[in-house]
């Protein structure tokens, strides 16, 4: 029997949090990228700090976590398996597709495959909360390819990137697994263990993990910033193909498959939407700046096309509901119940006050 969960009746001011978080971030990232390219001399020095910063990122991500996050995925494993596979499926193949068809060189190549082979991007889950997507669904995939990603990304790495250039996947393994997935396990045995004082500090970590992921891309940006203006075209047009091309077979991966509409707003935001901190973090690391580019235009990108995506599917949403209750589309909200939280890091999630609600909703029949 298909399934689709009923999108969410959002309220006001969670919404317009997600909104802000959206149009900040980027602006934020598109500044630290100008000041790296602008004056790349004031940031020397900065590219060493790349892993330290992605593992602040990583543990205030991890601060936002809680066991209903787990709980999703025990809930339905069909839907997150599908996301999981479309996500390591459809960006790495992307990847490699268009990085021969552009003829890249094989720096930005390598960082172009190495941006489709990170785990999703949390920044998908206040999309999906934007879109009136499936938003527990959201969050249980972003949530298990994070973890998943010192195991998934070196080989697929490894597999794509090597014909460009020498891959060391056991060593890309270990960089994860320091900087992604200890920090994420650190902030939610954290968040277990000293939940009150969490609480309290939850509202700077988004802004706090912003700074860091801008400070990421300042850094990566001035340490190839000669080669950047020579090379700035053709990374954006690849980066614009990969993240389009992911949300639109992302969205026809949950159609095709019978998820329903909510959950297929959600798959095309976990396929489309990358770590791209994580991609220009082991870019910087094992192969140079220069083939981190392409993930620090994916971090500006995929933000400011994610929020017009789902405007759109929020409209489109509005619109059927309307249609199908013989009125104009209403924006009226009812009662939820509430969670205390906060976004997730990087503009890597929606106040839990919106996305609480929903992952104590089950999927009902379509």
């Amino acid at each position: 029997m298909r399934t689709e969960q009923k999108a969410p009746d959002q309220p006001g001011s969670d919404d317009r949090a997600a909104r802000l978080a959206v149009t900040v971030f980027p602006v934020l990232v598109l500044l630290a990228g100008a000041a790296g390219l602008l004056t790349p001399g004031a940031f020397a020095g900065w590219t060493e700090s790349v892993p330290y910063l992605l593992g602040v990122v990583m543990f205030c991500m991890g601060l936002t976590m809680t066991p209903l996050d787990f709980k999703g995925v025990a809930r339905r494993p069909w839907a997150v398996g599908i996301g999981l596979a479309a996500h390591y499926v459809i960006m790495p193949g992307l990847g490699w597709l268009i990085a021969h068809a552009l003829g890249l060189p094989p720096q930005l190549a390598a960082g172009v495959i190495l941006v489709g082979c990170a785990p999703s991007g949390t920044a998908s889950n206040v999309v999906t909360f934007l879109a009136r997507g499936d938003v527990a669904l959201s969050v249980s995939v972003a949530t298990v390819s994070t973890v998943l990603a010192p195991l998934v990304t070196p080989p697929l790495t490894l597999l794509l990137a090597g014909a460009y250039l020498p891959v060391d996947a056991g060593s890309m393994m270990a960089d994860i697994l320091k900087t992604v997935l200890l920090p994420v396990v650190g902030g939610l045995l954290v968040r277990l263990f000293a939940g009150r004082f969490v609480d309290r500090v939850l509202g700077v970590m988004p802004w706090l993990s912003s700074l860091a992921v801008a400070s990421i891309v300042c850094a990566v940006v001035a340490g190839s910033a000669d080669a950047i203006k020579g090379a700035a075209l053709s990374v954006l047009v690849a980066v614009v193909l990969h993240n389009g091309l992911g949300l639109a077979l992302g969205y026809g991966a949950g159609k095709v498959t019978g998820l329903g509409r909510p959950a297929s707003r959600a798959m095309a935001f976990e396929v489309g939407m990358q770590n791209s901190g994580l991609a220009a973090s082991l870019a910087t690391a094992h192969f140079s700046p220069l083939a981190a580019l392409p993930a620090a235009v994916f971090s500006v990108w995929h933000n400011v096309s994610g929020a017009l995506v789902a405007a759109w599917m929020s409209h489109s949403a509005r619109r059927d509901q309307g249609e199908a209750a013989g009125t104009r589309p209403a924006t009226a909200t009812a009662p939820v119940r509430r969670r205390r939280g906060g976004l997730r890091p990087g503009i890597d999630r929606p106040s839990r006050r919106g996305l609480g609600r929903e992952a104590d909703r089950t999927a009902t029949p379509e």
